[in-house]
């Protein structure tokens, strides 16, 4: 049996797409550089490095001296994209991140591979679940957490072009290529479903989820909102307000942690602002071992468990 396990008919790796771009990017521009802690293999980048080989640098399994070499290489002039695995690229190196990346402003572009529960089967130390909780904090951080392939690519390009530390968070798990209605911007949410009723804000792999649940809705006679919210720092404070004011009540779904995220960047503006019924939709915790869809229904991010939230409060609304 291979060991390569075939995709599901429409579903796709986003790590295809960040390497695209990536080589496409080298071609462009000289600057562009990648740096990998001995993960040239679950980054896809053995392409790269073939193509590129003296414009990638691994130094093994080292993620905070990966850090420091981004910094550097950035202070020499480079576009660094520092790619590994999310789990040890945010928590093993945070301290390097907060110092040498955002307190320094360089100009390093952070892509944490396999994010989310995508290593679900080994377990929570490598369940990648509170890193933009982590680098939330830290307000010269740029995070992007796109939703299918052509939002990775683009959100690859975008941070390439932008002045500072961004964090794309690119996810293993299979998504669908999703119909979006504008070019991707760093800072714009995108409306992907009109709906007065109720607003579901969602990111990276729930994205598609949260539209499946609100055609669900829909035949229920349920109108919902879909923002696709592909960058949660800085968040598009704007769609949020409309979201409260305009369907009263907000469900967010993430493939994270309740405490910090997407969820908790949406409460924040919602509590100081225009205070509406949320339900946050995410893991609450440390998770087990088991597979990444499993872990999924488990903690409820299906497309019938962000209907049932949604349905929560048109009820509490109505009633």
């Amino acid at each position: 049996m291979s060991a390569v396990q075939a995709q599901p008919a429409g579903m796709f790796d986003c790590r295809d797409a960040y390497v695209g771009a990536l080589e496409q990017l080298a071609v462009e521009d000289d600057r562009i550089v990648a740096v990998v802690n001995d993960s040239v293999g679950s980054s896809k980048l053995g392409k790269f490095r073939d193509r590129f080989p003296e414009r990638l640098v691994n130094v093994g399994i080292a993620e905070q001296n990966m850090i420091g070499v981004g910094a550097g290489l950035a202070n020499g002039g480079k576009v660094p994209f520092v790619s590994g695995a999310a789990c040890f690229l945010t928590a093993r190196a945070l301290e390097q991140i907060k110092a040498d990346l955002a307190y320094s402003d360089a100009n390093v572009k952070l892509c944490g591979i396999s994010s989310g529960v995508a290593y679900g089967e080994l377990g929570a130390t490598h369940h990648s679940i509170e890193d933009i909780a982590w680098l939330r904090a830290m307000r010269e951080m740029t995070i992007i957490v796109p939703s299918d392939p052509s939002e990775t690519a683009a959100a690859i390009r975008a941070a390439a072009h932008h002045k500072g530390p961004v964090f794309v968070r690119i996810s293993r798990m299979p998504v669908p290529e999703l119909d979006h209605p504008a070019d991707f911007a760093i800072g714009r949410a995108e409306t992907l479903r009109a709906g007065e009723a109720v607003t579901i804000i969602a990111t990276g792999t729930l994205v598609h989820r949260a539209l499946a649940a609100a055609a669900t809705l829909a035949e229920e006679g349920i109108a919902a909102r879909v923002v696709n919210m592909a960058t949660i720092a800085p968040i598009d404070v704007e769609a949020v307000l409309a979201a409260a004011r305009e369907t009263g009540g907000i469900v967010t779904a993430e493939e994270h942690v309740v405490r910090g995220g997407l969820g908790g960047a949406v409460a924040e503006i919602v509590a100081t602002h225009y205070p509406v019924p949320m339900r946050i939709i995410g893991f609450d915790g440390f998770q087990p071992t088991g597979s990444a869809e499993w872990l999924m229904e488990r903690a409820g991010l299906t497309a019938e468990g962000i209907a049932a939230a949604a349905r929560e409060l048109v009820a509490l609304r109505q009633g």
